[in-house]
């Protein structure tokens, strides 16, 4: 059976295929109480992890809980080993990763959507965030392959969600209003996308994104405004204490309505009392961030106005969009073609099911969010120069992959290679904004240097007539980055990919 698995930073929703319908897997929590979502969370029971409701329920009154550690994946230097703090000790993301997407394949085999199908595969397709980079990419699939699902592919969250909205509203798009911006605000990420709809069609025109904003920097706010009505904002809190005040902000922000005028928050045996107006002061900066990064893929248009674009609307999904303030604030901004999914937690979930649906009919033709550059030594070793190999925003072949390949002489005794991801480059061709590192290659021209020495010792120096050199920059289907560098005279290949360590 063919499911979408959303796997959220505060949240993890899953859909299923179910003839032409796509309903929410219901997940029981240890009392047996149904949800439609399972908590992305993980604790510590002596030396096991246990995860969702169970470690919600194990971590009552204890600093044993690991929330929104879907955050670290997007560290620039994330590995397999970044450590999670879980109390007051850590376990390596791997692990802690493992045991989630263990959970959550469980959690399916036990829904009734399986009941007596017991040899039943799962086979899913698993969100990312548009913006991530390879590294996130592949220890999220190798989480979830390694936990008994058949992964069929990873789907850019807000390209799932442009599949949700077409299903949902099929005559939305029109010969006039031909494109759809998403508008992705999560637990933890926000996620912008440009699509092209013809009829099931969906082609991305651009993604912009902001890793680390989303429905946790909302409960911050609130948190601290708490602590301010109450005269503490200068506590030392441990991470218990804080984790609590969190829990309290988090349930406080769901529970708002639009016609909603305080909020209350138990912070020890006091409760306090926080007004919305000034929770939304606090939190408009946190909105208006997201529209500054989705801006581009609009334009300039006059306030309050999407009139002079063929941008059919705005759609927010993601659950912390569920926030009343977040549509008024768009509303405000591009008039009233802004529209919150009736569900916009569970958007990006349906829209994966209907991605993992063989006769939906719907296809995607999606595009890099961030490029793949390569610094290099030349003169000698004296200066660094990058090179942008595949531009942000690269369509995908008919394979869904993307394939740059160059070929020059070598110019000098040994290559390094630095492969980045990156978000943009200026003017001049230099990168600017934040890098991620895909590889470090070094590649001995000079076949006497092949005898185990560390080339780091090696002195650089200028060869007149090096060898050919094939440089093949590949970036799969899953966004995931191989590098393969060819010597075809001397019979010598370097290859290189994300690896865990």
């Amino acid at each position: 059976m063919r499911f979408g698995i959303d796997f959220g930073t505060t949240r993890t929703l899953v859909a299923t295929v179910d003839r032409g319908n796509y309903p929410v897997v219901g997940v029981e929590d240890i009392d047996g109480d149904q949800h439609e979502h399972i908590p992305t969370v993980v604790a510590l029971d002596g030396d096991r992890l246990v995860c969702g409701w169970e470690a919600h329920k194990h971590a009552q009154g204890r600093p044993l809980l690991a929330r929104s550690f879907k955050r670290l994946l997007a560290l620039p230097d994330v590995t397999a080993e970044t450590p999670v703090a879980i109390g007051d000790t850590a376990r390596p993301l791997g692990e802690v990763l493992g045991a989630f997407a263990r959970h959550v394949v469980e959690r399916i085999r036990r829904s009734p959507v399986l009941a007596g199908l017991p040899d039943e595969p799962i086979e899913a397709i698993v969100g990312v965030p548009a913006n991530s980079h390879s590294a996130q990419r592949l220890l999220t699939l190798d989480a979830f392959s390694r936990a008994g699902a058949e992964v069929l592919a990873l789907v850019n969250e807000p390209s799932a969600a442009a599949f949700e909205y077409t299903h949902r509203h099929p005559r939305g798009i029109n010969s006039k209003r031909t494109s759809l911006v998403v508008y992705d605000l999560g637990g933890g990420t926000f996620d912008a996308s440009l699509v092209r709809i013809d009829g099931t069609d969906h082609e991305i025109e651009r993604s912009l994104g902001v890793s680390r904003l989303g429905g946790d920097d909302f409960d911050e706010a609130l948190a601290d405004l708490a602590l301010a009505a109450a005269g503490r904002e200068g506590d030392v809190f441990g991470d218990r204490a804080r984790g609590r005040l969190l829990d309290e902000a988090r349930t406080a922000k769901e529970r708002l309505a639009p016609q909603s005028r305080r909020m209350v928050l138990e912070l020890g045996d006091d409760d306090v009392v926080v007004p919305v107006d000034a929770f939304y002061e606090a939190a408009t900066p946190l909105v208006e961030r997201s529209i500054d990064a989705m801006r581009p893929l609009i334009g300039d248009t006059a306030p309050g106005t999407l009139a002079d674009t063929d941008i059919a609307g705005i759609y927010l999904v993601g659950g912390a969009s569920g926030l009343p303030l977040v549509p008024r604030v768009l509303r405000e901004e591009f008039g009233r073609r802004v529209h919150r999914s009736p569900y916009p937690a569970a958007s990006t979930a349906i829209g994966l099911a209907i991605a993992a649906d063989p006769d939906s009919g719907y296809r995607l033709r999606d595009r890099l969010a961030r490029g793949i550059g390569v610094f290099r030594e030349r003169d000698s070793g004296r200066e660094v120069a990058f090179d942008p190999l595949v531009e942000p925003d690269a369509a995908a072949g008919d394979d869904g992959a993307i394939v740059v390949e160059r070929r020059y002489r070598a110019a000098h005794n040994i290559g390094w290679f630095r492969y980045v991801e990156y978000a943009a480059v200026d003017a001049a061709g230099e990168s600017v904004g934040d890098l991620t590192p895909v590889a470090s290659v070094a590649v001995p021209f000079d076949p006497a240097l092949r005898d185990g020495r560390e080339l780091g010792a090696v002195e650089v120096e200028r060869w007149d007539d090096g060898p050919e050199v094939i440089e093949t920059v590949r970036v799969d289907a899953n966004g995931i980055t191989s590098i393969r560098i060819e010597l075809p005279e001397q019979g010598h290949v370097v290859e290189r990919s994300v690896s865990f360590a």
